[in-house]
């Protein structure tokens, strides 16, 4: 499964030494210590999120939750999940697809979810999230931009402290103006959505074209953009996170793609098209090369270490500790260390593959 525009060798240079001090720099030894970490397909993987992960409404028995057709985690064939994808190629991930979604969840609850992902010690992990916190009652009641932030870098943390090598795949939160464009001129759809006050921030008097309407639909459709800067920019803050680019809010449903239950969720149809789209902009799981880092150092104390590294497909970032500290993320222009210490660093791939750490201490000639 190969992907477009993977192919072109991209180089991260955090720090770029001027020609002429070339000379007074020398490479430090790259000691491996341990084998490169999570190289191409994950063994096992979580999905977090909402109803839409949940696969609510698709099942035998309306108006409950149907994991086994969830667009990530699910088996069934007629979706070809990220799950069923991946297990194609790779039966190690064989009965290891846990769905830790929850029906009617908002950011807030992102957190808990993670906890459950990092008891299950997952190699890749999915969120789409987000649809629930634009979905009010009102559009008063939305989440407000800013805490829709903070909890998700809080999420985001967590599941870096507890699962630091698995592969996390952020959705943008789909486009539920699209939804009331292309059903609100069905009346079953206004019907339902009236009677059960489905998504009344966007979907409340659907057939109106009174320009407070228009405006209400125009404002809660910019939350969702703005949610979804949120959610790319805190996701790039961390090097094992990946966001699909807007892939699933550019997804364009037509009605067969909706539930007629209850003109809301995601049909069958629907789980296999966002399955589809997303997948096909996340990760290239086909891709088992580790980047490959290096070290300069110069002679003279204090010693600093400037690192870059290079991979087929493009460095997402790289990691380094001094002695026995905290794992950092490198960021330029140089560390310096004292006498005696030691860096241990590697870099990352843009698809998750991480190189084997190696050392370069004060000491080295």
């Amino acid at each position: 499964m190969q992907r477009l525009g993977r192919s072109l060798t991209n180089c991260l240079t955090l720090v770029a030494a001027l020609p002429v001090l070339f000379g007074l720099f020398s490479f430090g030894p790259h000691s491996a210590q341990a084998s490169p970490l999570s190289p191409g397909w994950p063994d096992s993987m979580a999905s977090t999120g909402d109803s839409i992960t949940r696969a609510y409404n698709t099942g035998s028995v309306a108006f409950t939750d149907a994991p086994a057709n969830s667009w990530s985690t699910g088996d069934n064939l007629s979706v070809i999940s990220h799950y069923s994808r991946i297990l194609a190629v790779h039966p190690g991930i064989n009965g290891r697809n846990y769905n830790d979604a929850v029906t009617a969840a908002k950011m807030v609850g992102l957190k808990s979810q993670i906890l459950n992902v990092n008891a299950q010690h997952v190699d890749y992990v999915t969120v789409l999230l987000g649809a629930n916190d634009a979905c009010a009652a009102t559009e008063a009641q939305m989440t407000p931009v800013d805490n829709f932030r903070a909890q998700f870098q809080a999420a985001l943390a967590a599941l870096s402290a507890g699962s630091p090598d698995a592969r996390v795949y952020v959705m943008s939160v789909p486009n539920i103006y699209n939804l009331w464009n292309i059903l609100h001129n069905t009346f079953s759809a206004r019907t339902t959505w009236s009677l059960f006050g489905i998504c009344q921030s966007m979907l409340a008097n659907a057939s109106s074209t009174a320009q407070a309407d228009v405006d209400r639909r125009n404002r809660v459709n910019q939350r969702v953009v703005d949610y979804n800067t949120q959610l790319a920019a805190v996701c790039a803050a961390y090097i094992r996170c990946r966001f699909d680019n807007n892939a699933v809010f550019n997804t364009v449903f037509v009605p067969a793609d909706v539930s007629t239950r209850d003109y809301f969720h995601p049909s069958l149809t629907g789980q296999a098209k966002i399955a589809a789209t997303s997948y096909a902009a996340g990760f290239d799981f086909t891709d088992a090369t580790p980047p490959v880092s290096q070290a300069l150092s110069p002679q003279w104390p204090p010693r600093t270490v400037v690192i870059s590294a290079t991979d087929n497909a493009g460095v997402a970032g790289i990691e380094y500790r001094v002695d026995n500290g905290p794992v950092t993320r490198y960021v330029g222009p140089s560390i310096t260390i004292e006498p005696g210490s030691v860096v241990l660093y590697h870099a990352i791939d843009v698809n998750g593959n991480a190189e084997a750490w190696h050392s370069i201490g004060s000491s080295n000639p």
